[in-house]
């Protein structure tokens, strides 16, 4: 029994997991993670996929934890033994060193007191033998005396070759200057070896230099004149017949061509030696340029790509489109540029090691490479993707422009980092120069003055004025208000979206138009090819509405063309650029539309001021779009073009001013916009209240059966109805937050003070008083509806007072009428400030304290109007004011 009790106690409690050190050794290893594994492997599987009210059971945690710490101690006692084996053999390693530096110290010593025994030694003897007198004897074999005699050794051998030297020399002039030959000179290059070379090279120079001194006549030049004894120069003798000039020319010619052919053969069987010593005889011979122009002209490189020139740009049409396509990511640098600049990193990499080992003024060879590779193979490749790409679109060209820019100059940056001859260390300072100053070179033609931002300009140009053409057209089309003073706010913007559509046109009719570009102009403007005539186009009222989407596209293309701006252009023009760009950004989008949508919103308004029938209010929910397409262009100018000009505080602060305006001309205008349909509003509500009849709030007794299922008056209905499903919906997707509650307070005070004064003017009996309270809490549910301000609600309650006071019976009204204010209070407002941008701006508060209560006048005017006002009970009211 106990067996099979043990049996069965293993297998439901295990043992928990076994560890060694290594666990503990691994840098990721955490305590909480280690312990919460201890506490999953406790749980045996059938206790955790049971009901979740299980009984926690805590043995086999314990029994775990117990394992674990049986084991940590065991380790803890494995690590212990370790760390003391370890400190025992620090202490035998230092010992041993001790002993070790002890040893060498004692033999140091050793060595010094040698060395200065001999130093004394050898003193003495050049001391004692310092000179010989009087046939004494000594020793001179001193120290000093063997320095000096090999001193005067090595100056009598200098002496000698000089000497020799100085006859060679002169063997050879006299050949030269007598037979016209160089035999001697001939026979030393025959002899072959680079040290011979050297010399051969040498004194062909010094040759050179005595034929200019000696024989001018062969250099074209008049001699000084002759003496008595026919000598010219300093030199007697006969006149010479052999030209000295043309002999020494023709052997140097012919040893630089062997020379050079020397060169090429050890550069075929990379014999990097031999060149070095090529090209350290041709340096002294002529500077070494001719040998740096057989290698770099030479070079298999140049002469493979020299066939290759001619090929097309392997770009395919799909490619091109795209890259015209404002809308689509450009594509990155054409295909046979990328290849030549990938093949020129790895030819500049491998020949750099070439250069360092052959060339003994390697970093003159490798700018001389650098050069021809730019000059030659980059230019004329990248000139021809330019050509290609100026044939697609000004777009397809700036972006081309760019991609190949920012290509070789991350070819530039590689090269630098590879350090090319000083590699595995970055370059020299002299190779980075020069890397920068091709690198500029080639682009320079493209970037010089303005060019380059004048491109940008105009490309944006083309593709907002394509994108904007059916909404100027629209709106050129569109019936314009009558003249007056509204109309002569929006004359410049109707003389801009004008401009704006003929450019187009023009644009679009122009004969340097690639047919690439006009297809994308055409599709950005969403109108068919054989719509040349704008008269022929057909515009829909969607065409002049704004769009949120179109702002993003448009803020979209200026980013990319900031982004290339900034990328090509140089950090002080910067400022310049983006101001250029913050102007286009103003006019396209602030002034050719937006402005345009709030001027024609506005036109509609004004011209419904004075409408008879119920106002088309259709014009507002185009304030959302223009109020968030603003605000979209205001941040990006804040975040983006702004901060780009910090470096220059003139035209940041230019900018700052040019956009302060634009965003104020804009406020301005949504102003003027919501003012105006709050004055339609206005002015529509007196003609539907003058619907209403005298007798709607004195029925006869014969009306009462259908004044009981008559919920309010048909003005009441109608208001009611024109403010809720039209006023409201359409302020609410014109503006939002704070302008939002700033209008509709606004608007409900202005409806309260008319529906205030219209209750003054009703006789009103017991039935009609009914009706008046029926309608007044239409009225004010409907209000109640709006966002307002707390102020305004509160007026708004005075209306129901109001209808309480043609109900109540005369010991009620005499109760009201000690709650009555003493001021005046009919429940006007303060004049309503503007409607911000964004949320914001407005600045007015409605009604405040005033006409939150009845006062004494309005008070007796509305009971005079009861039809009881004449009894006993309501004067005796009237009388206690």
């Amino acid at each position: 029994m106990e067996r099979g009790g043990s049996s069965a106690s293993r297998s439901l409690f295990p043992t928990g997991p076994s560890f060694t050190l290594d666990d503990f050794s691994n840098k990721d290893f955490i305590v909480r993670d280690f312990v919460d594994s201890l506490a999953e492997t406790a749980v045996p599987a059938s206790r955790r996929s049971g009901p979740a009210n299980q009984a926690f059971d805590p043995k086999p945690l314990i029994r775990t934890f117990e394992n674990a710490l049986s084991q940590l101690g065991a380790l803890g006692e494995e690590l212990q033994e370790k760390e003391s084996e370890l400190l025992s053999q620090v202490r035998r390693a230092e010992i041993q060193h001790d002993q070790t530096l002890e040893t060498l110290g004692r033999k140091l010593d050793q060595s010094m007191s040698q060395f200065e025994a001999l130093d004394l030694t050898l003193n003495n003897n050049a001391s004692s033998n310092g000179s010989i007198r009087g046939g004494g004897s000594g020793n001179d074999g001193g120290g000093n005396i063997a320095v000096q005699i090999g001193e005067k050794l090595e100056e009598l051998d200098r002496k000698r070759r000089k000497a020799q030297d100085a006859n060679f020399l002169i063997q050879c002039w006299t050949e030269v200057s007598e037979t016209g030959q160089v035999t001697s000179l001939e026979e030393i290059q025959r002899q072959g070896g680079a040290e011979n070379k050297i010399r051969c090279a040498v004194i062909a120079r010094q040759l050179m230099r005595i034929s200019q001194r000696l024989d001018p006549a062969s250099w074209g030049q008049q001699t000084n004149g002759f003496r008595g004894n026919g000598v010219t120069n300093g030199v007697t003798g006969t006149n010479r017949r052999h030209n000295t000039r043309e002999a020494l020319e023709k052997f140097s010619e012919l040893l630089e061509q062997d020379l050079l052919k020397q060169f090429n053969n050890s550069y075929r069987r990379q014999n990097f030696d031999d060149m070095m010593e090529c090209a350290k005889v041709l340096l002294d011979f002529n500077g070494g340029a001719s040998v740096i122009a057989a290698f770099v002209n030479q070079h298999q490189f140049f002469i493979d790509r020299d066939q290759l020139i001619t090929d097309e740009v392997t770009a395919d049409g799909d490619t091109w489109d795209q890259l015209a396509d404002p809308d689509s990511e450009p594509p990155g640098v054409e295909p046979s540029l990328q290849s030549l600049i990938d093949e020129v990193k790895i030819v500049m990499q491998e020949e750099s090691f070439i250069i360092k080992r052959a060339f003994p003024y390697y970093e003159t060879v490798l700018i001389k490479f650098i050069q021809r590779v730019f000059q030659q193979s980059i230019q004329q490749r990248l000139e021809m993707v330019l050509d290609k790409a100026t044939t697609i679109s000004a777009l397809a060209f700036l972006r081309c422009l760019h991609s190949s820019r920012a290509y070789i100059g991350a070819l530039v940056e590689d090269l630098k980092t590879h350090g090319l001859t000083e590699h595995p260390e970055p370059c020299s300072a002299q190779i980075a120069q020069t890397l920068d100053q091709q690198l500029e070179e080639l682009f320079i033609p493209y970037l010089v003055g303005n060019g380059y931002i004048d491109r940008e300009k105009k490309s944006l140009e083309e593709m907002y004025n394509s994108l904007l053409f059916k909404f100027t057209l629209y709106h050129s089309r569109r019936k314009k208000a009558p003249t007056g003073f509204m109309a002569s706010l929006a004359q410049q913007g109707t003389q801009l979206i004008s401009s704006a559509k003929d450019a187009y046109m023009e644009r679009l009719e122009s004969s340097d138009l690639t047919p690439t570009q006009k297809r994308t102009m055409l599709r950005v403007a969403g109108i068919r090819d054989d719509s040349s005539n704008k008269n022929d186009i057909e515009v829909s009222e969607q065409d002049g509405v704004l769009s949120v989407a179109y702002a993003k596209r448009m803020i979209g293309w200026l980013a990319e063309s900031v982004r290339r701006t900034l990328e090509m252009g140089s950090s002080s023009e910067t400022p310049k650029d983006v101001n250029i760009l913050l102007s286009l950004l103003l006019t396209s989008m602030g002034q050719v539309y937006v402005e345009t949508a709030l001027d024609a919103a506005l036109d509609l308004a004004t011209s419904q001021e004075n409408t008879k029938t119920e106002p088309d209010l259709s014009y507002l929910p185009n304030i959302r779009p223009a109020v968030t397409i603003t605000n979209l262009m205001s941040r990006f100018i804040t975040t983006v073009l702004i901060r780009l000009a910090e470096s220059n505080t003139t035209i940041r602060r230019s900018m700052e001013a040019q956009t302060k305006l634009a965003i104020e001309a804009t406020e301005r205008k949504t102003n003027a916009v919501m003012k105006s349909t709050m004055d339609v509003v206005l002015n529509y509500i007196p003609k539907l209240l003058s619907q209403q009849k005298k007798l709607d709030f004195k029925p006869k007794d014969d009306d009462l059966e259908g004044l009981v299922d008559t919920l309010q008056t048909a003005p009441c209905q109608l208001i009611c109805s024109f403010l809720s499903q039209k006023v409201a919906v359409l302020a609410r997707q014109a503006v939002d937050g704070h302008n939002l509650e700033m209008f509709c307070s606004e608007l409900a005070l202005s409806v309260h003070r008319l529906l205030f004064e219209h209750f003054k003017k009703f006789q009103v009996n017991a039935t009609g008083g009914l009706m008046v309270t029926k309608d007044i809490a239409k009225y004010v549910s409907t209000l109640r509806e709006w966002p307002l301000t707390r102020e305004v609600e509160q007026i708004i309650e005075v209306l129901t007072e109001v209808g309480y006071l043609f109900i109540i019976q005369p010991e009620a009204l005499k109760e009201r009428s000690r709650n009555l204010a003493s001021g005046p209070g009919d429940g006007r407002s303060v004049n309503a400030g503007g409607f911000g941008l964004g949320g914001g701006g407005g600045n007015s508060q409605g009604g405040g304290a005033v006409g939150k209560r009845l006062n004494k006048a309005d008070f007796k005017q509305f009971v005079l109007k009861r039809e009881d006002a004449g009894s006993s009970g309501v004067q005796s009211v009237l009388a206690g004011l």
